[in-house]
C-alpha cells in the first residue's frame, strides 16, 4: 500500500513537471468547478489543487490565468482564521515557472490574491492562499481600495445572503509590462465572476490595474467570456 502511495505521489509530480497543457485537469478538486466543468482556454497551464480553491496557472506570466472557488453562507459565516501574511514561493511549480518574493520587491505593486484571503474559513485554507501562484502584481491602491471594497466584500455579502453554493472565479488579462527578474507579468485589468448556481445567474466585475480605477456596474457573462477568450463552461440557459 505504501508503495502504491509512493507511485500516485510520483505520477502526480511527473504530470505537473510535465510541459504545461491547455487542457487543464483538475482531477483532485473538480467539485469546486459548476458540475464539475472545466473552463476551457486556449492559454497552456498548469493546474493547481488547493484544500478551498484551484488555480489555472500561466507557466509565462508566473500568475494565474484563473482562480474558481465555491463558496456557501455557511463557510464564510464560520468564525474566521487569523490572517497570516506568510507568503511563499509555489514548490509544486518547477524553478523557471514560479515567482518569487524578491520579484515583488522593490516592484511598487502588491502581491495581490486572486482567491481572497478573506474567504479563508480555516487556518490551512488561510496559509494556502499565500502562495506566490495565488498572486498577481496589483496596484497597490487598487488592490486595498477599490478591490477590496467594492468587489471582494461585496462578493462575500452577496454569498452570506443567498442559499446554495457559489462559485467565484478571479483573474487578471492584459500586459501592462513586468515585475522582477522572473518577469512577472503586470496586467492591465481585473476580473471576478460569480456565477450562483441556484439562481444559475452570473455577473462579472471588470477593473482596470491601476490606483485610478473607478467602479463601474458589472459586466455580462457573455462580455466576459469574448474579453479574456476563457469559456467557464456555465449551465447559463
Amino acid at each position: 500500500m505504501k508503495i502504491f502511495r509512493e507511485l500516485l505521489v510520483l505520477s502526480a509530480l511527473l504530470g505537473l513537471l510535465g510541459p504545461p497543457s491547455a487542457f487543464a485537469l483538475f482531477e483532485e478538486c473538480k467539485d469546486l468547478f459548476p458540475q464539475q466543468q472545466i473552463p476551457t482556454s486556449q492559454e497552456a497551464g498548469r493546474d493547481l489543487c488547493f484544500d478551498s480553491f484551484a488555480i489555472y496557472y500561466s507557466p509565462g506570466d508566473k500568475k494565474p490565468i484563473y482562480t474558481v472557488e465555491k463558496l456557501s453562507r455557511e463557510q464564510l459565516s464560520a468564525p474566521h482564521p487569523r490572517r497570516s501574511n506568510q507568503f511563499y514561493e509555489e514548490a509544486r511549480l518547477p524553478m523557471a515557472e514560479r515567482s518569487l518574493l524578491s520579484d515583488y520587491r522593490g516592484s511598487g505593486y502588491d502581491r495581490g490574491h486572486n482567491a481572497p484571503a478573506g474567504d479563508m474559513t480555516n487556518e490551512r485554507s488561510m496559509a494556502q492562499s499565500f502562495s506566490l501562484a495565488n498572486m498577481m502584481p496589483q496596484a497597490r491602491q487598487n488592490n486595498q481600495g477599490i478591490w477590496a471594497k467594492n468587489v471582494e466584500e461585496p462578493t462575500r455579502l452577496y454569498v452570506k445572503r443567498v442559499t446554495g453554493d457559489v462559485y467565484v472565479y478571479t483573474g487578471s488579462t492584459g500586459n501592462s509590462g513586468s515585475i522582477g527578474n522572473s518577469r512577472v507579468t503586470i496586467p492591465s485589468h481585473l476580473y471576478k465572476l460569480v456565477y450562483d448556481a441556484s439562481k444559475n445567474k452570473a455577473w462579472a466585475y471588470w477593473v482596470e490595474n491601476t490606483n485610478e480605477a473607478t467602479m463601474r456596474p458589472p459586466i455580462s457573462y457573455q462580455e466576459l467570456v469574448q474579453k479574456t477568450g476563457i469559456d467557464f463552461q456555465l449551465p447559463l440557459k
